[in-house]
């Protein structure tokens, strides 16, 4: 069986570029062509991102992509663990809740410049440098706080995939108003009216109290960065309170 040689390009600056077997001979490097593909998603999402868009923007013929890297699935992933390479990874400080929010908060921060990432599908992850870098270091930040090796991917994977969800909230959120040209604010009150016909009051007391109060604050549908800061807030406290249990606290 053929070694992957997705693989190989992720690790291409340990092991040496691998040349293409097809079309005409390489004149710039795969470094670029994968900076040009994360401009194209940066600019358009995956759902419209294609080997043609990539090659327009080099100002080269698109089969001369294919001699760079074998396909669209194979960038996507070069891509991925490129802008893995964006982010500081210097020491860890302070406690547990400031290391590991640091941990979510760097997340949050590369899904909201690249919202592309939640749009990747990969049920087999790319293994890179940088994506290897870093989760060495989102372990590092709870090396040595009392959970068994198994807790420890347990809680980096917990932080990532609630980063994921509620990134992708706020994602979506601000593209909604961008798209409908008015905000939160401005919908509630052109439809409220409507509502209030189809909501008298007493209705729905307990989610109307709430719902008012969440509005009156928000002064919209809802603030996702509150609302991430508060869930991650939530799972820092049951990770203090497993390693209390535990007696590392």
């Amino acid at each position: 069986m053929e070694v992957d040689r997705t693989l190989r390009l992720l690790w291409r600056r340990a092991l040496g570029t691998p040349q293409g077997s097809r079309g005409p001979k390489q004149r710039i490097s795969v470094d670029k062509v994968i900076t040009a593909a994360i401009a194209v998603a940066d600019e358009e999402g995956l759902p419209a991102f294609s080997m043609r868009k990539v090659a327009d923007r080099l100002g080269m013929k698109l089969m001369s992509i294919y001699t760079y890297v074998p396909g669209r699935s194979e960038l996507i992933g070069l891509m991925v663990d490129e802008v893995a390479g964006e982010q500081d990874l210097s020491p860890h400080e302070g406690d547990i809740r400031l290391r590991v929010g640091r941990v979510a908060e760097q997340l949050w921060d590369e899904y909201h410049r690249h919202p592309w990432l939640l749009q990747v599908e990969s049920s087999r992850p790319w293994i890179g440098p940088n994506g290897s870098d870093r989760y060495e270091w989102q372990l590092a930040a709870i090396e040595g706080a009392g959970l068994t090796d198994l807790e420890m991917d347990q809680v980096v994977t917990l932080i990532s995939d609630f980063t994921a969800g509620a990134a992708r909230t706020s994602i979506m959120s601000r593209r909604t108003s961008e798209e409908s040209g008015m905000s939160d604010a401005q919908w509630w009150e052109i439809n409220a009216p409507v509502l209030d016909q189809v909501m008298p009051p007493g209705r729905y007391p307990i989610s109307g109290r709430v719902g008012t109060a969440a509005g009156e604050e928000y002064n919209a549908l809802g603030d996702p960065q509150r609302l991430f800061r508060f869930g991650l807030d939530r799972i820092l406290d049951g990770i203090e309170t497993l390693l209390k249990r535990n007696g590392h606290l």
